[in-house]
């Protein structure tokens, strides 16, 4: 009987304990990492951690560039959730990939056509075209969602950066965002050169190129050394993948996506689901930022591995 009561008394405790951490959001997410520790991970090229984006935020659980599909991410633990920036007829900024509301609304006609306020009345999209009670959001709204969570690339925002870095700063969020481009340096320097001290700048360069070794050197002898350089991998006979670890070694780390084939040389998600070791092919290459569409299955595959914590 005695046997039976201590083992209520503990049953009660170890419930009383999860029920308390529970009510404090000391669940599961709790092991996500801090916002300085993914600011961390992203400015040090020399550890052993693999930064996971995910691309338009979780887009095949909730309709891309959404709140909700930013949110499924932070929740998951994602590092960096890639946003698409458009610019309304009255100048506010909104999460838009497409120039055209077509694809991802109730809506049609270009983005650029509609005011904030009649993009409000219409609903997103989910990734099977089925029209769902989310909304537009509005770049403040997204990087307040963001807001000490989660680091953020705004992808198309290049030309229209400086009204970007207004609510950048209106919202604090500055040490989070990460901006890129495919110019060479002396021409990011001349078009964007008051914000490469400002933000996280990351050069976009397809392989192979024959100006490839320039184009990295130019960049790593400047003032404004990169915290990484983005490659589109075609195949595996490309000699510059050797250059990969030498790039890290000297404080700038690797990104490439795993989206689609032509991007990582055949070694994408989609094989993935069938091969999970595909993705072996970027840590043997010394890849260390890692643009997916099934963020939990590379983030599962990475824990395993000991490369995300």
């Amino acid at each position: 009987m005695k046997k039976i009561c201590y083992l209520f008394i503990l049953l009660s405790i170890l419930f009383t304990s999860c029920e308390s951490k529970y009510s404090r959001g000391e669940n599961q997410n709790s092991l996500n990492l801090t916002i300085e520790e993914k600011i961390e991970n992203l400015t040090n090229s020399k550890d052993n951690q693999v930064i996971v984006v995910s691309h338009r935020g979780d887009w095949r659980n909730a309709p891309e560039n959404s709140l909700q599909a930013i949110k499924n991410c932070i929740k998951m633990g994602v590092d960096m959730v890639e946003i698409d920036i458009r610019e309304t007829k009255d100048g506010h900024l909104v999460l838009m990939h497409d120039k055209t509301l077509n694809r991802t609304t109730n809506g049609k006609g270009k983005v650029k056509e509609w005011t904030l306020d009649s993009l409000r009345t219409l609903n997103l999209k989910d990734g099977l075209g089925v029209v769902t009670k989310h909304k537009i959001p509005t770049l403040k709204e997204a990087l307040e969602v963001s807001k000490n969570k989660i680091l953020v690339n705004l992808d198309k925002s290049y030309k229209i950066f400086d009204k970007c870095y207004q609510i950048i700063l209106e919202t604090g969020t500055e040490n989070q965002v990460v901006i890129k481009g495919g110019k060479d340096y002396l021409t990011v320097k001349k078009e964007f050169g008051e914000y490469l001290d400002k933000v996280h700048f990351m050069p976009i360069l397809g392989l192979p190129n024959n100006s490839a070794k320039r184009f990295v050197d130019d960049y790593m002898n400047s003032e404004n050394k990169p915290i990484a350089f983005e490659f589109t991998v075609k195949s595996d006979t490309i000699n510059f993948l050797k250059k990969f670890k030498n790039i890290r070694d000297n404080g700038a780390s690797i990104w490439v996506n795993s989206l689609w084939p032509h991007h990582n040389a055949n070694h994408d998600d989609e094989e993935a689901v069938n091969n999970i070791e595909i993705y072996d092919w970027f840590i043997n290459n010394h890849i260390d930022i890692i643009q997916t569409d099934r963020p939990q299955l590379l983030l599962n595959y990475l824990r395993k591995k000991g490369l995300h914590k």
